[in-house]
């Protein structure tokens, strides 16, 4: 099965009854699963099936999910404060009884403050759950496309990673093999070390330096590190196999990785054997910055 990348957008839109609105998510690296709704005032409704439509598709990343409306504003009603306006007429007939004027004007009336309220109609629970229901629709359909964006990169980066392990197994075994290693080899390397060392020390003893020759060269030896590095490919090569998110696991291993890296570079004796040292080191840093972004 393919890994999954933690990188991704997806879009989707809808309409009803006037209403438009669309859906924007974004997914992004995150250690964990973080997730972030910005809906409108009127939607809170939607937090709760939403937040778990994205725990139930995503392991890990920063997942920011935003959702726009716009039209479909909603209907009102213009209700006329009678005790008010009964109470205004009286007043204003009778100041006009007692000093004349023009008759009270309707619009005039209407104009002073709390003599009309504008109420918002009541939102029949029917048809909320209608609306709500064709939002959600288009949430799940860019939830699907970003769940597809996700995995196509993982396809991407699953063939950039295997490329870094396979070049890691490639070295481990270059640093197997390497003629540096060849017991021969070892020991030659060891006899012109101890006659130098015997040239210009008068008076030391060539038996405690050959066993400090030796003590040395067993210290040189990388054998072990080679044994972890290829069973650390092989752990990486399962991994790529797995059907679930490894990203933290990877991540993991990829530390395992260098420090077998910085293991074999420390106790190199050999100039090509620090190259394929430092080599190593650099494709695992390689793997390292991919697996970052492996759910």
């Amino acid at each position: 099965m393919p890994i999954s990348s933690m990188t991704g957008f997806a879009r989707a839109a809808g309409e009803r009854d006037g209403l438009f609105w669309h859906w924007e998510i974004k997914s992004v690296n995150g250690k964990a699963l973080d997730l972030r709704l910005r809906l409108p005032p009127g939607f809170e409704a939607l937090e709760t099936p939403v937040r778990a439509a994205l725990a139930a598709a995503f392991r890990r990343g920063n997942l920011q999910a935003n959702l726009v409306v716009s039209g479909g504003l909603p209907r009102e009603t213009l209700r006329l404060n009678h005790d008010i306006l009964d109470g205004l007429v009286a007043a204003g007939e009778a100041l006009r009884g007692r000093i004349g004027g023009e008759p009270l004007r309707a619009d005039v009336l209407l104009s002073i403050r709390g003599v009309v309220d504008v109420a918002p109609q009541p939102e029949d629970e029917a048809e909320r759950e209608r609306r709500d229901g064709a939002l959600l629709t288009s949430f799940n359909a860019a939830l699907a496309d970003l769940g597809a964006a996700r995995r196509a990169e993982g396809e991407r980066l699953q063939a950039v990673v295997e490329a870094h392990v396979t070049r890691i197994a490639e070295l481990a075994a270059a640093a197997r093999h390497n003629p540096a290693r060849n017991p021969e080899a070892i020991r030659t390397r060891l006899s012109e070390q101890i006659a130098r060392i015997v040239e210009t020390g008068a008076g030391l003893d060539p038996d405690r330096l050959h066993q400090e020759a030796v003590i040395a060269a067993t210290r040189a030896d990388i054998q072990e590190e080679l044994d972890r590095l290829d069973s650390h490919v092989e752990a990486a090569r399962a991994l790529l196999a797995a059907p679930d998110a490894v990203g933290r696991k990877f991540d993991f291993l990829a530390q395992e990785f260098n420090r077998e890296a910085n293991t074999l570079c420390a106790k190199a004796a050999d100039r090509s054997l620090t190259a394929i040292g430092l080599e190593l080191k650099t494709v695992i840093d390689q793997l390292r910055e991919q697996v970052q972004n492996i759910e």
